[in-house]
């Protein structure tokens, strides 16, 4: 199957029905989809036909109504749908987040010591981060790894924060007799 070009604007808005899908678990109305992305409730609706078209979102009929994400979304985005995602702990200016999901943890530049970013793929919104907070993702399930920093940057398309990582910590390998 060939993958679905989007264009930024559709893959902001269909990002944005998928985490808000996901928190609310039934359609979503296009006027919170536009307050989500801050945009018009008009240009909502004109992508939400383009969306329609590509079999990515499915109109939902009656006052409950609004749009869903088909299967078909998560494909394109690029989203494993996870029944339930590992928890990944995740704090914000000292704040523990609950709504929002680590998708992936992208360590781009160990190489360079001296910039060492991440790249934090959330499922969730980013509106409420801001370049300069101070964030703790981590620990990891498996590797029990967990990265402090800053916020370098904040793709609102992607759904990504770019940490400059402040600290790594991992538990130490010490075989256990």
């Amino acid at each position: 199957m060939s993958a679905i070009e989007l264009t930024p604007n559709q893959k902001t808005i269909l990002t944005a029905l998928v985490n808000l899908h996901r928190d609310a678990e039934h359609a979503v109305k296009g006027e919170t989809i536009a307050e989500e992305v801050d945009r018009n409730p008009g240009t909502i609706r004109n992508q939400m036909q383009s969306l329609k078209a590509l079999q990515l979102a499915e109109g939902v009929p009656g006052p409950k109504g609004g749009y869903k994400p088909t299967v078909t979304a998560f494909e394109a985005l690029d989203i494993d749908q996870l029944d339930e995602p590992a928890a990944v702990p995740l704090t914000h200016n000292g704040e523990s987040v609950d709504e929002a999901n680590i998708q992936e943890i992208d360590l781009s530049s160990v190489h360079h010591p001296e910039q060492c970013r991440a790249e934090i793929h959330i499922q969730g919104s980013i509106r409420e981060y801001k370049e300069g907070d101070r964030m703790t993702v981590g620990p990891t399930p498996v590797a029990k790894l967990a990265i402090e920093g800053l916020v370098d940057g904040v793709d609102e398309t992607s759904n990504i924060l770019v940490l400059q990582i402040d600290q790594i910590e991992a538990p130490s390998t010490e075989p256990t007799h």
